[in-house]
């Protein structure tokens, strides 16, 4: 069996999150995307909010599973019983710093490998960030970036005058 993670903040989550997830589903028979919990950024949402949205996100991919998690990726995929770390890339500069990532990870542990996949063209430009600023510039006029469930809890945020 071929089990996998994918780990990120998912702050929030958007749809070339979800397109590699939904390709990353297809390669590998078991996927956990790992919502990293880092003291040290200030996320929008809670990590229990990111995981919410995260699962209703990937509720039609059976194969794939939501969980946190803290301290290095390569531990947490060793943990799981995962021999694969999926990583997305976006644009070239992104390739950079995964490569050095994917290599810091392989010496930690050589039975774990990295899988990149390239983000689909209409995505390539998206990043949480984005969606964010757009979100708090724009108000409600998100909804070519992220589903309708995740577009809701933005809209929350907005109204609450948390964005």
């Amino acid at each position: 069996m071929i089990k996998a993670i994918y780990p990120g903040s998912f702050d929030p989550v958007t749809l070339g999150h979800i397109d590699i997830i939904r390709r990353a589903s297809r390669a590998v028979d078991n996927l956990i995307i790992g919502v990293l919990i880092n003291r040290d950024k200030h996320p929008l949402f809670t990590v229990e909010e990111r995981v919410d949205m995260l699962r209703e996100s990937t509720r039609e991919f059976p194969n794939v599973t939501v969980e946190t998690f803290t301290g290095r990726t390569v531990d947490f995929a060793r943990d799981r019983g995962a021999n694969i770390i999926i990583r997305g890339l976006r644009a070239v500069t992104d390739f950079e710093v995964e490569m050095q990532m994917a290599q810091t990870n392989r010496i930690l542990d050589p039975n774990i490998d990295t899988m990149f996949f390239t983000t689909s063209p209409r995505y390539a430009y998206l990043s949480s960030t984005i969606v964010k600023e757009v979100a708090h510039y724009e108000g409600t006029n998100i909804n070519k970036f992220v589903n309708p469930y995740v577009a809701a809890r933005l809209r929350e945020k907005l109204s609450q005058g948390q964005l």
